[in-house]
């Protein structure tokens, strides 16, 4: 069975993600054909990184890269829940992201983002990103607007539709992951 991590990309206090990523944990524990794990790269507190190596040579000084290399190396493969900051995709997700780079590698990843343009923005900066890695980013994507998949902004209501758009992510994530597990072998 596949195991997929829920990638909880921002640390920002207050931060609406994490009712996102209970949203997509909960509708995950739904499914019987992969197992789902909730990541909150907070839980991680790595600083800006400070890797005196590139972490392609994964030789870690750091216990807390060690740490977090253990835990991302566990899954076949991921879907990242970020916000859009600036068009782009919060500086704790990229950090976190550039901690390392053979444990990304031959997964899959899949897209849950929200913003004022729904995360759009931020999906097209992770996609590069994970080229670079070598990680196949699955088409389906699930965009929620601040407008209207948000009360006042704040208090996640998603409309029931975006429901159908997570399947798609986890029906392709699990898919590739799988045909992605000859290369990690």
């Amino acid at each position: 069975m596949m195991k997929i991590g829920i990638i909880l990309g921002s640390t920002r206090p207050g931060r609406n993600g994490k009712a996102v990523a209970k949203w997509v944990e909960g509708q995950a524990q739904k499914r019987t054909d992969a197992s789902f794990e909730l990541v909150d790269i907070a839980d991680f507190n790595l600083p800006l990184l400070d890797e005196p190596h590139p972490a392609m040579m994964q030789q870690y000084t750091k216990e807390h890269t060690k740490v977090w290399s253990k835990k991302i190396s566990e899954f076949d493969g991921y879907i990242i829940v970020t916000c859009e900051y600036n068009h782009s995709i919060p500086g704790a997700l990229k950090n976190a992201i550039d901690f390392l780079n053979e444990e990304w590698k031959n997964k899959a990843v899949g897209f849950v983002a929200y913003g004022s343009a729904g995360g759009t923005r931020a999906v097209e900066a992770l996609r590069l990103v994970a080229g670079e890695l070598q990680m196949a980013d699955v088409r389906a994507q699930v965009m929620l607007s601040l407008f209207t998949d948000f009360e006042n902004m704040s208090v996640f209501t998603p409309d029931p539709r975006h429901e159908g758009a997570l399947n798609d992510v986890f029906d392709q994530v699990i898919a590739w992951s799988g045909a992605l597990k000859t290369l990690r072998a």
